[in-house]
């Protein structure tokens, strides 16, 4: 059984948890955001603001998934389905995203709620998964949440060159087995172009496919808010 967690780092609670931090990087969203807007490119922008506001790479970082430009948050709402439209629908879940937003989320990590309501961490895999302790609760959640909905059928899609891809689509398999979700687990080169282009609905918090994608829903935000207490570490943004 693994024991460790997922998310959150030492100097964290220093670079996130205090209230002169989260607006500092609140501040910091608004001013990417708007360069974004105005055709800037996402790098050189967050490069600048960041140096601006003296934030770290692991803030930077943070800003950045937060951040979007006007058009880019209009076409995702454009195109986001709500809850009640996954009924008998088929929804095609980008594996590595969703788990460790919510490993992250349920294991105390900070998580952070863009513009465009979606939520991102500062985790990644750098080419290799390792299960934590809530990757089990983490994959239940997901399965009774689409069993609620009524989805019709569940594609788990993992990117093949990470390291323990294999296991997890194992993992999945059994899972699966076990409490009869109507799940298929497939293994690819090049995942996120399977979900931009796929007909089903896309569950992914990855900016590029939500810019592509025919369709999609916000499943780690959707369950992040359902979860949600007063004592998560999240950072939203005023409204």
């Amino acid at each position: 059984m693994p024991t460790r967690n997922r998310g959150k780092e030492g100097p964290d609670d220093l670079l996130f948890g205090t209230i002169k931090a989260q607006e500092k990087i609140k501040e910091a969203v608004t001013d990417v955001s708007y360069l974004l807007s105005r055709g800037f490119s996402e790098k050189s922008s967050v490069q600048l603001v960041g140096n601006r506001y003296k934030l770290n790479a692991r803030q930077q970082k943070a800003v950045q998934g937060m951040s979007a430009s006007a058009a880019q948050v209009t076409q995702r709402k454009s195109t986001n389905v709500t809850i009640d439209q996954l009924k008998d629908q088929t929804v095609i879940i980008d594996g590595f995203n969703i788990l460790i937003i919510l490993e992250s989320f349920l294991s105390g990590g900070y998580v952070f709620k863009g513009v465009d309501d979606c939520y991102r961490d500062v985790s990644s895999v750098h080419g290799t998964y390792k299960r934590v302790q809530q990757t089990q609760e983490v994959l239940i959640t997901v399965g009774d949440f689409l069993q609620e909905a009524q989805v019709k059928s569940v594609i788990w899609i993992f990117d093949q060159p990470v390291s323990n891809s294999g296991r997890m689509k194992t993992l999945l398999g059994e899972l699966s087995r076990k409490r009869t979700y109507p799940w298929h687990i497939t293994l690819d080169y090049n995942p996120d172009k399977v979900l931009a282009e796929s007909d089903h609905i896309a569950a992914s918090s990855d900016a590029w496919i939500l810019d592509r994608a025919q369709r999609w829903f916000n499943l780690s935000g959707t369950i992040i808010e359902t979860l949600h207490t007063k004592d998560a570490n999240t950072i939203l943004l005023p409204y």
